[in-house]
């Protein structure tokens, strides 16, 4: 049973997988930071000095000046700052791949086209085999070629 698992974890596609991951995870924590340290700041401030990740409702009625404040005293809270966030960050790693994805489909080669199996028969469009002498459906003798 040990070797199995073993040539299943050393299949090439599962090594792939395995670093295909870890990469992601870093990607993630890149966006993130360029989401919450470098995008959110400036908006931010467009929309009146507001810091995103401090927006919060508190459900536990009593009075906490910040999200940290509130969590640390354990009080119910509605962190939509942090969604709101967590939701761009989500948009920025989908366009982003997105665009890889449609630059690696462009670099990769088209199939070659498939060689054509019939021909259309001069006289009466009918389709026939690439090779056929004389048409199957008018019985036209075709010409060689």
């Amino acid at each position: 049973m040990f070797k199995e698992f073993k040539e299943f974890a050393m299949r090439g596609n599962v090594l792939d997988m395995a670093v295909g991951i870890i990469i992601g995870a870093a990607f993630g924590r890149i966006i993130t930071s360029l989401v919450n340290d470098v995008l959110m700041p400036p908006i931010g401030l467009l929309l009146g000095k507001v810091d995103f990740s401090s927006l919060f409702i508190n459900l536990s009625g009593t009075a906490y000046p910040t999200l940290a404040d509130a969590r640390k005293a354990g009080a119910s809270v509605i962190a939509y700052g942090t969604f709101l966030n967590t939701i761009l960050d989500f948009i920025i790693v989908a366009f982003v791949i997105f665009l890889l994805i449609r630059q690696v489909n462009r670099l990769k080669k088209p199939a070659p086209a498939a060689a054509p199996t019939t021909k259309d028969c001069p006289y009466c469009l009918s389709a026939i085999p690439v090779k056929a002498t004389r048409c199957a459906h008018c019985t036209s003798q075709l010409a060689a070629g």
